[in-house]
């Protein structure tokens, strides 16, 4: 089967051609449709040019990204959070033995969240809470287990 896409690529729109597999099943009776490596989970663009895109939102706002690409602001927002995904799939779980606490106020009324970051590796591991309160500091310890609670000092 042959398929076209339209590809957006920066102010150009790029038609992609190309052969795309698919076979009857015979066990379930429906049609398997081969993957390809190259395109996103969403198959109107491709990975490269959705790591293109978070990495632009980490310099810029989802809305001048959209804009200087030409694309639509919940698209650039859905590319952004899997590009956000992916970094902390790399970054791995955090297992901090030194943590930092701030607050940080979120609005206007007295309105705060917790960041927790590792000390050691200077990143932040957590964001949360509804408030600045004792409550909202046990989200994290709970978020965080009791085996990796025990090794902070």
């Amino acid at each position: 089967m042959r398929q076209v896409r339209d590809l957006p690529c920066g102010t150009l729109h790029v038609l992609v051609e190309f052969e795309l597999r698919r076979v009857a099943c015979h066990t379930c009776g429906g049609v398997k449709q081969e993957r390809l490596d190259w395109l996103a989970e969403n198959p109107h663009y491709t990975r490269r040019f959705a790591r293109y895109v978070g990495k632009q939102c980490r310099s810029a706002s989802i809305t001048e990204v959209a804009e200087d690409l030409r694309l639509n602001w919940h698209t650039v927002k859905a590319m952004d959070q899997r590009y956000m995904q992916a970094q902390l799939d790399v970054a791995g779980a955090p297992a901090p033995a030194v943590i930092g606490i701030d607050e940080i106020s979120i609005r206007k009324g007295y309105v705060y969240r917790i960041i927790v970051s590792d000390l050691e590796l200077r990143r932040p591991i957590w964001f949360g809470g509804v408030d600045r309160s004792a409550a909202s500091m046990a989200m994290f310890y709970d978020h965080l287990g009791v085996e990796r609670t025990s090794q902070i000092r």
